[in-house]
């Protein structure tokens, strides 16, 4: 995770898209569409293997001007969030929290990588959870792989949140804290600024983790390219065989071809490009799957909880801890890693900066999370006739969810009160699209789902998904970790088999 080995792979990833775009097709072992965590997890295992793989990123490389840890312009202003307008279930516009760039999400989020407990792979219908058709035991071996891959590690827990597990644990509420693993360097301590300005922000000196961090892991002899900068159009198929994906065409025009094609765009623009194709092909009235695209979109129910003080805060990290509670058991409590002048940042616009800055000195932020199941309804819509893509959800539809996140923030914020702080939350509407997955989810059965325990498409021969998107369930912690683990697995089974041998 050092700084140099971060600007090689972006110089790499330019480097690669120059070479690529050239007016012909060029032919791949496997073209990878997205950079975030399943789409690098995989590229890193098939490179690995000698694969000859080409990484499709929407988006540029990140700066390493200090921008990107810059709170007025990573919060406020929001700059290298995508600008992509959307419609939500009313028709109402609205801009999700989607990032384009080489890395996707995994170069913004917290660091933090929980692996998903056992029983959150077995179906649980009374919360409307559906059942992964595998378990915690066959992804077990690859969560090994991936937090050794990603230097996951526990940091020791400062003053401050010590004294906050302590009143917290006195208050005989029923939350219990546990380490919380991080995919930071171990010396970010020594970078106040890095150590600062982790959660949400993309590390200048490569010291946090990231889908690009495994890439960058890879032999010099690996044939692994990245092309940036230009969005794939549109799957091609092969004439007279649309069961076949021969490549993909990009908005410039340029083609290219792969023996496989793997869908690790994310679970709200995979489902896109599959739906797309699945009308222009037909066989959106041939697979039994393909009403299912788009289906069982999950994005965890979640709030943001400030907690003031009358002490002020001097903790750097602060995201060391989680919280639980069997009264909630779908539901986790973490804090946000951010210093005074990102928790500022959250606070309204008609707070004068300087007395948002002063009070945030006191502040701990937190952020609770509620899995929030799978209703068939909940769907990312992207059919030709829509001038824009829908993203139809309504929390409503998961009652039992809705019920047990609004007893959990109001159960912890009197938590907080009883233990002598003072609380303001804010539910994260619907933009707040971080822990998006479902929408293409993982199954035995091709009329329940749309992959299945290896990612490859029902109904298809050499199509394959690794994001977020493949997910039937999404558990109570943040899902990043699972996806790396599946795309991992994935990844091992095709080199393993003859899918994707020339």
């Amino acid at each position: 995770m050092a700084a140099e080995t971060g600007a090689k792979y972006d110089a790499r990833a330019e480097r690669a898209g120059s070479r690529s775009a050239s007016g012909g097709i060029m032919q791949y072992d496997y073209l990878v569409i997205g950079s975030g965590a399943g789409g690098c997890a995989a590229a890193y295992r098939l490179g690995l293997a000698g694969k000859r793989v080409l990484v499709l990123e929407k988006g540029p490389a990140l700066p390493r001007d200090g921008s990107t840890l810059d709170c007025d312009k990573v919060i406020r202003q929001g700059l290298f969030k995508n600008k992509q307008t959307w419609r939500d279930r009313r028709g109402k516009r609205l801009v999700p929290d989607e990032y384009f760039n080489v890395g996707g999400k995994t170069k913004w989020y917290g660091a933090a990588l929980l692996r998903f407990a056992e029983h959150e792979f077995r179906a649980e219908p009374r919360f409307q959870c559906l059942g992964w058709p595998l378990s915690y035991a066959d992804l077990e071996p690859y969560y090994r792989q991936a937090e050794a891959l990603l230097d996951v590690r526990q940091f020791e827990v400062e003053a401050d949140l010590v004294e906050f597990d302590r009143r917290i644990e006195a208050s005989a509420s029923g939350w219990r804290s546990a380490a919380l693993p991080l995919a930071l360097h171990e010396c970010i301590l020594q970078h106040p600024q890095e150590a600062a300005h982790f959660d949400g922000f993309a590390s200048v000196l490569g010291l946090k983790a990231d889908g690009p961090s495994l890439l960058q892991q890879l032999p010099a002899e690996a044939a692994v390219e990245v092309r940036v900068g230009h969005p794939v159009r549109r799957l091609l198929g092969e004439p007279g065989r649309p069961q076949r994906v021969a490549g993909v065409e990009l908005e410039d025009g340029s083609r290219f071809a792969a023996a496989q094609v793997v869908l690790a765009a994310g679970a709200m623009h995979s489902p896109r490009l599959l739906q797309a194709y699945l009308q222009c092909s037909g066989l959106d009235e041939e697979l039994p799957s393909a009403r299912l695209v788009g289906r069982f979109f999950k994005r965890h129910l979640l709030t943001a909880v400030l907690a003031f003080s009358p002490v002020g805060k001097t903790d750097r990290l602060r995201k060391t801890l989680l919280w639980l509670n069997d009264d909630f058991p779908h539901s986790s409590v973490q804090p946000l890693g951010f210093g005074p002048d990102a928790l500022a940042a959250l606070l309204p616009r008609c707070v004068p900066k300087v007395l948002a800055r002063f009070l945030c000195r006191f502040a701990y932020g937190f952020f609770l999370q509620t899995e929030d199941g799978s209703h068939l309804d909940n769907r990312i819509d992207a059919q030709s006739e829509q001038p824009l893509p829908t993203l139809d959800y309504d929390p409503a539809r998961l009652p039992a969810a809705q019920r047990e996140h609004k007893g959990m923030v109001k159960h912890f914020c009197a938590v907080l009160r009883r233990a002598g702080y003072l609380s303001v939350s804010q539910a994260i509407p619907l933009t707040g699209t971080a822990h998006a997955c479902g929408t293409l989810i993982c199954g035995c059965d091709p009329r329940g789902s749309v992959v299945d325990d290896y990612g490859r498409v029902h109904g298809f021969d050499n199509l394959s998904v690794v994001d977020g998107s493949v997910l039937p369930r999404s558990s109570r912690v943040n899902p990043a970790l699972t996806i790396y683990a599946f795309a991992l697995r994935a990844a091992e089974h095709w080199i393993g088999t003859e899918i994707g041998r020339d």
